[in-house]
């Protein structure tokens, strides 16, 4: 009654019976619309996090404040400041324009690829890391996560470096701890300084973030209020240079630039109180005040002259700065175009105040070096849980923030060029205007503006760096795809990350004692580098793979465009180093291949699982024509399993047995039948098949379960052998266990199914394979220390016979059992030719055996045999009446010999002196047929009759003889390989068949039963 109420009225009856599992449409849409932080879509992925997350309050920024502020803060940063002044001086303005515009367009190829992932569905709280691992999978996502990780944690190393150069270089140089008198000296005593207030930084900056986030966000208005303040007031000075260029003399001498920390006046004398006097300038080069001084070769040869740093951009300076001018390690900064005449080499120049440079330069190297300044796209995609419509947001605030800055750099580069001496640009740390900050000089209203904007701005970007990275490694750890990255995910009470913080800390700290900004730079390149990469492979396999679920709001990408970012990506990577680029790999491959092996499972619908797929269709589709060569041929195993009753598996060392035939390789089905209807029965096949599933991980074996409910037994075999696989990918041989039971009654696996089986397996040409003692078989664990597996190779169908121990041989388990190959010859068999024969047959198969020819003598069928016979025609059900006395018995055993002699007689006086062989080609096997037809035709007429019927008994003597053979030489064999012979046409003689099995393989430890499917599977061929 109560579940009719619920629909009352709603026109809904004809699909009560779903509503229990799917919900109406219009309470969907209700929650759907009315969505949180977390879109319904993901919460299946996302169970653990939402119980964790709290719920945030609805989401309330737009694009302005949330998306474009953020980014335009991140991207502009210490480089704009500190080096792109001397990249223009050292690159010139052409070349500085590429380096630029290389980089901008890969940040902006990667934001239109970012758009498109961003804009396929709800992005939820954890951006460009949650974007990546949902369109390329759990390995890609925490190979590419980390690598994002590493680039932000490296990123506020630099920031940090950045903050403490600006603040020892330009604002308080008094504040050193380290100092030196000598130029070698003086980069190392800046190095350690750098190191001492980075770590103090650093440990400030940690404790902010730790005690509360909020300063952090409180604090992000100012430093991005600092970094627009600070561009303004650079182009105020560019414009303000146009008619009124700032007074700010350079000095040199002939063409060296001289720093100008030690002296005040540019020239070599004064006129003081009428009369000449040295300045100290002089007394830097001469050994003396006096005007006859011996002084410095080169000071006395050329003149000391001042140049305006900042002629202002109409001056015509950009042409002097429209080239390169790179330079090797402690080289003077020259200024081009002006004549100086050089003395002989001086050997020392340590205590002279020239500039010089501190490291090589060369272009790749300005690469490295300037690709973290346009990094920080991600920032907006980074906060997508706060924003109103994040959709809409990413796109356009982070595409509108590349377009402006990627025009504030280009325009800075010829701006720069054009106002600002090339030897001032080329003066990495402002020595010759005293130590100022050269962009500052060129600011208005005043130098101080740049220098305290930027140094606000670095440490906003730090604290910044500090706050994301730590979050960025805990969405990473909650994922549960990196196992040793579990511990990062707890924090405080209110979800903040304390242990990731403290990680990040300490990953930090490396960067801050390399101390260099020009070393780290291009470690952070790499990594980014390595993200904005996979961004781009995400869209562009999204894309080529048309998978239903990509349908982006954002219109306007294109898998070209996605494709040319990834490559334009990688070109980066090794441009700037190609060490460091391989490094970087080496640590996402290692990662990758770490969450393979350990990690665990996580099915997101990626992208790199539809290529798979897409990959295994077009090989599948490949595979289709026709059978393929021998050399080609493994066997790809269908296995038949047999269930108890609990749906759990009869012989699971059979799985064992697969996965040692197979070593890993070709393919191998499991399949089993359920009798019933699939409707009754389907949750016991699901059951079934986990239970098989299970198994076949424990015994390692790699393949798929394929379970058949069928109405019996017989007819879901012969399903499977016809319809197991899919295309090019189909089973050649199967694998069966011997029904131990089959003589019981109540036995279901009765032996009619197993001699209907080996049928449907002939007639669909395929290898069968019938292991016998299946349980005594070894388990994988095991190992043979020694021992022989023995083939005999009786009739020849197809090879298999010698590649199956040579398969077996390749795993562990086998590994030290020697191979030996038993053939059987008659009376007028050159037996001695024949072992010659197979030794060089097995020679070109190059397969090392053992061989022996085992010669068996025409004897009498023994009174045993014909006991056998009757024994076995007695339990069939038309036979038990049936009673003869022993002396008769020897009396028809003795007929019937005699008969067969007779024929072997005629057979001889005949045309074809050819003997019945025991090693049979297919040709011998037919004319074998015709010969003997006569006597056949009388056999098969009275087969039933109350004699024990003459071919039964000649079939008899051959499994007893044989088995007498086998036993005899391979008793102690660690595995027996016998040919198996077909079961008879007429079908009233199946019981008699499995007798004649038995008896051949009776008294053999292990027996694997061959039967080849008729086409040829090795061959002596290169």
């Amino acid at each position: 009654m109560e579940r009719e109420n619920i629909y009352e009225g709603k026109n809904m009856a004809l699909f009560e019976e779903e509503m229990d599992s799917n919900p109406m449409v219009s309470s969907l849409l209700n929650k759907l619309a009315n969505y949180t932080n977390l879109s319904q879509g993901v919460v299946e992925h996302e169970e653990d996090e939402d119980s964790k997350r709290k719920e945030i309050k609805a989401p309330r920024m737009g694009t302005f404040i949330g998306v474009y502020l953020p980014c335009l803060q991140n991207i502009l940063g210490v480089i704009l400041f500190l080096r792109l002044t001397w990249i223009v001086g050292t690159a010139g303005i052409l070349e500085s324009f590429i380096i630029v515009f290389m980089c901008c367009t890969c940040t902006m190829l990667t934001a239109i690829s970012m758009s498109a992932i961003a804009t396929n569905g709800v992005v939820p709280a954890g951006g460009s890391y949650y974007m990546i691992s949902r369109s390329l999978g759990p390995e890609f996502g925490g190979a590419v996560g980390l690598c994002f990780y590493l680039g932000t944690t490296f990123a506020g190393a630099m920031y940090i470096l950045g903050t403490i150069e600006i603040f020892l270089t330009y604002i308080s140089p008094s504040a050193a701890i380290f100092h030196s008198e000598d130029v070698e000296g003086e980069n190392g005593a800046m190095l350690n300084n750098m190191r001492v207030y980075g770590t103090c930084t650093l440990a400030l900056m940690a404790m902010v973030v730790f005690v509360g986030v909020k300063y952090v966000n409180k604090l992000a208005l100012v430093f991005l209020a600092c970094v627009i303040l600070s561009i303004l007031a650079i182009y105020a000075g560019v414009i303000k240079t146009a008619f009124d260029p700032p007074n700010i003399p350079i000095c040199l001498l002939g063409n060296r630039t001289l720093s100008k920390r030690n002296f005040e006046v540019c020239a070599k004398t004064q006129y003081i109180n009428y009369e000449t006097v040295t300045t100290p300038l002089w007394a830097l080069f001469c050994n003396s005040s006096n005007l006859n001084a011996t002084c410095d070769e080169y000071f006395s040869q050329n003149n000391v002259t001042e140049i305006q740093g900042i002629p202002g951009i109409a001056s015509g300076v950009i042409r002097e700065n429209l080239w390169s001018a790179y330079a090797e390690k402690g080289m003077y900064v020259e200024k081009q175009g002006i004549f100086s005449s050089s003395g002989s080499e001086e050997t020392k120049t340590s205590g002279l105040p020239y500039v010089l440079t501190d490291i090589m330069t060369y272009f790749t190297m300005l690469v490295g070096i300037y690709f973290p300044s346009v990094t920080g796209i991600m920032a907006g995609s980074n906060r997508s849980g706060d924003l109103r419509d994040a959709q809409k947001s990413i796109p356009t605030g982070t595409i509108m923030a590349i377009v402006t800055t990627s025009f504030i750099y280009l325009s800075c580069i010829v701006l720069f060029g054009a106002c600002i001496e090339g030897v001032i640009l080329r003066d990495k740390f402002g020595e010759a205007l005293n130590g100022k900050l050269v962009i500052g000089m060129l600011a208005w209203p005043s130098p101080w503006v740049i220098v305290i904007g930027s140094f606000f701005s670095t440490c906003g970007a730090g604290l910044q760096s500090l706050t994301g990275a730590p979050r960025l490694l805990q969405a990473i750890a909650r994922d549960g795809i990196v196992p040793f990255l579990q511990v990062f995910g707890h924090g405080k009470a209110n979800g903040e990350p304390t242990w990731a913080l403290l990680l990040t800390a300490l990953i930090c700290e490396i960067g801050i004692l390399i101390a260099s900004l020009d070393s780290v730079a291009p470690i952070l390149s790499m990594f980014f580098l390595m993200c904005y990469m996979f961004v781009n492979l995400a869209c562009a396999v999204q894309t080529l793979l048309r998978t239903p679920n990509w349908r982006p709001r954002f219109k306007y990408y294109h898998w070209t465009l996605s494709f040319l970012g990834m490559s334009l990506c990688l070109a980066l990577m090794f441009i700037c180093s190609w060490y460091y680029a391989l490094f970087a790999m080496l640590i996402a491959g290692c990662i990758y291949k770490y969450i393979e092996y350990r990690g665990a499972e996580k099915e997101w619908g990626d992208g790199i699982r539809g290529l798979s797929l897409n990959a295994a269709r077009y090989a599948l589709l490949r595979v289709e024509h026709g059978p393929p060569h021998t050399k080609n041929w493994r066997p790809q195993v269908l296995v038949m399993l047999n269930l108890d009753s609990e749906q759990c598996v009869k012989h699971p060392r059979l799985l064992s047995f697969t996965t040692q035939l197979k070593a890993g390789k070709g393919l191998t089905i499991v399949g089993s039948v359920l009798e019933g209807t699939y409707l009754d029965k389907h949750q016991e096949a699901q059951r079934a098949e986990e239970n098989i599933r299970s198994l076949m991980s424990v015994e390692k074996t790699k393949g798929f379960c394929q379970l058949v409910v069928s109405s019996s037994l017989r007819d879901g075999m012969s399903h499977l052998i016809q319809s197991a696989g899919l295309g090019g990918m189909k089973h050649n041989t199967v694998l069966m266990a011997w029904p131990e039971s089959w003589k019981l009654s109540d036995n279901p696996f009765s032996w009619k199914n197993f001699v209907d089986t080996i049928r449907d397996t002939t007639a669909a040409q395929q290898a069968l394979l019938v292991a016998k003692n299946i349980d005594t078989f070894p388990q994988n664990q095991e190992r043979f220390r020694e021992g022989h597996i023995d083939v005999w190779w009786i009739v020849h169908d197809g090879g298999m016979l010698m590649l199956l121990p040579f398969l077996l041989r390749q795993h562990k388990v086998w590994r030290k059992c020697r191979m030996r190959i038993f053939t059987v010859a008659q009376m007028d068999d050159n037996s001695i030719q024949m072992k010659k024969d197979l030794q060089m047959f097995l020679y070109h198969l190059r397969i090392s055996a053992e061989v022996e020819v085992v010669e068996m003598v025409e004897n009498d069928i023994s009174a045993f045999t014909y006991e056998k016979t009757l024994m076995m025609e007695q339990r069939s059900q038309m036979l038990k009446q049936m009673q003869l006395s022993k002396n008769e018995r020897e009396r028809e055993a003795q007929l019937i010999h005699d008969r067969n002699t007779a024929a072997v007689a005629r057979t001889k006086a005949a045309a074809t002196p050819e003997k019945i062989q025991m090693t049979w080609t297919k040709e011998k096997l037919t004319s074998e047929k015709h010969k003997n037809k006569d006597t056949n035709v009388a056999g098969f007429r009275d087969i039933f009759t109350l004699k024990p019927n003459q071919s039964n008994v000649r079939r008899m003597h051959t499994a007893v003889k044989l088995n007498g053979v086998v036993l005899s030489k391979s008793q102690d064999a660690q595995l027996v390989l016998l040919n198996m012979p077909g079961p008879p046409k007429n079908r009233q003689g199946d019981e008699n068949y499995m007798e004649f099995l038995e008896v051949l393989t009776e008294g053999l430890n292990r027996v694997l039963l061959v039967r080849g499917g008729g086409r040829e599977v090795i061959t002596i061929y290169s």
